[in-house]
């Protein structure tokens, strides 16, 4: 009898776990990446577009796969520094969903920091994207933004990626 009972309160146990959290909100210790004493006014200054999705039709359109969503930010100079000042999330209306974090963030030279959007978090929809504002020195090659989605359910497997543009 009491080992049915230590059985009993173990498996409550095990079944009382929180809920997984939504990493997409803050995968990265942003404070750490605070851009320090840096002015950007005195840098070249750009923003990018990319597209992400968290879900896409499947079928038909009321069948939708959701996906796990990496964002990467690459920097792609051997030698300078460069910060994104912002970057932010908006849903398939456009309807602003988060910015990842307040105060300027560097990248060191050929570093890539990424943010991962979740499965679980279908906040972005079918539509999805983010604009990033970013600042370089005028001799740097602008950063790279892309996305990678993937999913996998059963034995089926999806992936697909997208590219950043230039918006300013």
């Amino acid at each position: 009898m009491n080992r049915l009972l230590v059985l009993v309160l173990f498996v409550f146990c095990l079944s009382c776990e929180d809920q997984p959290q939504i990493s997409s909100i803050s995968p990265v210790n942003w404070e750490m990446r605070k851009a320090e004493s840096v002015v950007l006014d005195s840098l070249e200054k750009g923003s990018t577009y990319l597209s992400v999705y968290s879900q896409i039709y499947s079928q038909t359109e009321h069948i939708k796969h959701d996906l796990t969503a990496t964002v990467s930010m690459r920097n792609t100079s051997r030698k300078d520094t460069i910060y994104v000042s912002k970057a932010a999330y908006f849903d398939t209306h456009g309807v602003f969903l988060r910015g990842y974090f307040e105060n300027a963030i560097f990248i060191a030279p050929m570093e890539t920091v990424e943010i991962v959007i979740d499965e679980i978090d279908q906040d972005g929809g079918t539509g999805g994207n983010f604009v990033f504002d970013w600042h370089l020195p005028l001799s740097a090659p602008e950063p790279i933004f892309e996305a990678v989605m993937i999913s996998t359910s059963g034995q089926q497997g999806l992936s697909f990626s997208t590219q950043g543009k230039r918006i300013e």
